[in-house]
């Protein structure tokens, strides 16, 4: 009777494995495409009625990651962070349930990976991402060998490549350990492929596809007027989309594009139905920062960190509010912003880093040099020529201000397409700024290789990219160091 009973629960619980089912039908495809739109409410309408139309079919689970994602993502709340964190293990373990026979099996695990790496990432888990990306990676490679002609496979798989192919040289051996094999070029044309692909499912990823390959060809590929000529070529719906309406935005923003930027968020369908975010008055706040319009920034700024919960860019944020009030000659409202930034918010990011090393000094930035910063972040060049008309060098005593002029004279002569300008003062900015801990020598052996690169000269490029990479103690070390390991694998071809 002992063993009859084991047979019995054996079988059984074989026959519940078996009608799990991956079914991406109509009503989790409608729920899938309102996602990717930021449509949150819509698609949890849809993806509980696919949960009644059939309880054993695990595609909702997977739309429910996307929400989550999408959730944290953008507006970082930690008691959201508390409830939806576990969630994604869970699915996982639901996940595993599924049929392997089916291509959506490995595809769905590793979406759910990438969600928990992404968030991981907020969180500043890095181990835990690194893991996580791993399997991502393992469960994705491995449906590609099962699944040869499953198109979704590109759109993970090349993204995942694409990221991986920027894995620093000296720890290239840690990702061969995993299997992890990347490359810059061959992951940004599986994508390509993907997105121009008129497979169904190609079809109906292309937003998030799209999505990834804007970021991948504008910060690893470094195409930045490639990256918004893509969004306008390809007349990508920025009013009623509002994961393209962010997406395009940003890019713009930090492509110093900021009237486009701006037209972007202005006209965005304000409809209650997508997800409430404060991004817009994150992104309104630099925009008119980079007018030096500081009421204007004042106010989106202040609006901006009297709703958002989450760590991500506080700091930064209180800095330009800080250096707002400081252009208004509002000392004391300057000095509050500062005092914010060095109690609020998290260091998770370099320009938090910065901000609040920045905050922790007794001096106040040069006002003619902050105001030329700030046009020219904006792409207001003409302008910040104004500012530094008949300055030089010796108009500044102190080195760090000379060293920042003559970064800044360089870079305003770079984004003006006068390259040879550009190089001579960036070279004298990393000749006086080498030893030193700001950011602009760093910088400037960047910008010369990118230069260089784009000149199609690859091997100078190279050396300067290296250049980057040998200096060391200074700010934005991460980041600058990231960009140059992209550059060298770019000139590489890897």
């Amino acid at each position: 009777m002992k063993y009859l009973l084991i047979l019995f629960f054996t079988i059984a619980t074989h026959v519940l494995h078996a009608q799990k089912i991956y079914e991406f039908n109509s009503t989790c495809q409608m729920a899938y495409k309102e996602i990717v739109q930021l449509k949150l409410n819509n698609a949890k309408a849809l993806i509980n009625k696919a949960k009644q139309q059939n309880a054993n079919n695990l595609i909702p689970l997977v739309l429910e990651s996307y929400v989550d994602f999408f959730t944290l993502f953008f507006n970082e709340d930690p008691e959201e962070f508390k409830v939806r964190l576990p969630k994604f293990e869970e699915r996982i373990k639901q996940l595993n349930d599924g049929p392997q026979s089916s291509p959506f099996y490995h595809f769905c695990l590793g979406a759910v990976y990438l969600h928990k790496v992404a968030v991981n990432i907020k969180l500043d888990n890095k181990t835990r991402a690194g893991f996580d990306f791993q399997t991502a990676y393992k469960h994705i490679k491995q449906n590609k060998k099962a699944f040869p002609t499953f198109i979704p496979n590109q759109l993970l798989f090349g993204g995942l490549q694409t990221v991986a192919g920027t894995i620093p040289k000296g720890y290239q051996w840690i990702a061969s350990l995993f299997g992890i094999k990347g490359n810059i070029h061959d992951g940004m044309a599986t994508i390509e492929s993907f997105i121009n692909s008129n497979d169904p499912w190609a079809k109906l990823m292309f937003n998030e596809a799209t999505f990834m390959f804007c970021y991948l060809k504008f910060y690893i590929e470094n195409d930045k007027d490639g990256t918004l000529q893509f969004i306008q070529q390809r007349k990508l719906d920025v009013v009623n989309n509002h994961l393209f309406t962010y997406m395009a935005a940003n890019l713009g923003i930090n492509n110093k594009q900021i009237d486009y930027a701006e037209m972007v968020v202005q006209n965005r369908n304000k409809s209650a139905e997508y997800l409430q975010t404060e991004v817009w008055d994150f992104q309104l706040g630099f925009i008119n920062m980079y007018r030096l319009h500081t009421q204007q920034a004042i106010y989106y700024f202040s609006t901006y960190l009297a709703k958002f919960k989450g760590s991500f860019y506080v700091k930064d944020i209180y800095q330009k509010l800080s250096w707002c009030y400081y252009l208004q000659d509002n000392q004391t409202a300057a000095n509050n912003a500062r005092m914010n930034c060095i109690k609020k918010g998290a260091t998770i990011t370099d320009a938090d880093k910065q901000a609040l090393k920045d905050a922790k000094k007794n001096t106040w930035p040069n006002v003619t040099l902050l105001k030329a910063r700030i046009l020219n972040d904006g792409g207001l060049n003409q302008q910040a020529i104004q500012v530094l008309q008949g300055k030089s060098t010796s108009s500044f005593s102190k080195e760090e201000e000379q060293l920042e002029f003559t970064y800044r004279v360089g870079r305003i002569n770079d984004d003006l397409g006068k390259d040879e300008d550009a190089i001579a003062f960036y070279l004298k900015a990393i000749a006086i700024g080498q030893e030193r801990t700001e950011y602009y020598a760093a910088r400037a052996a960047l910008q010369i290789g990118m230069i260089y690169e784009r000149k199609g000269n690859k091997k100078t490029a190279i050396q300067y990219y290296q250049q980057c990479l040998d200096m060391e103690n200074h700010d934005y070390k991460n980041s600058l160091d990231q960009r140059a390991k992209s550059g060298i694998a770019r000139c590489k071809g890897e």
